[in-house]
């Protein structure tokens, strides 16, 4: 039993990705409700939201793709 490392390298990406939004994503929401009474504090709420959706997604890909490479093998 081997290790596909084109699929172990793709997932290792993906978390890759998901590292800096997952600090990016709070850092910006916690921006957005230190200014509550800036015209654009919903926009970057919701842009801290979807960073981190983002991030969470990406970490649920990238373990999915990894454990894919683990024990599915050269399929």
């Amino acid at each position: 039993m081997s290790t596909n490392k084109e699929i172990l390298y793709k997932g290792i990406k993906h978390l890759g990705f998901a590292l800096p939004l997952m600090f990016i994503g709070p850092s910006i929401i916690h921006m957005s409700f230190k200014n509550q009474n800036h015209p654009f504090y919903i926009p970057v709420l919701g842009l801290g939201i979807i960073f981190c959706l983002l991030s969470i997604y990406l970490i649920f890909k990238g373990i999915q793709t990894i454990m894919k490479s683990l024990f599915d093998g050269n399929k």
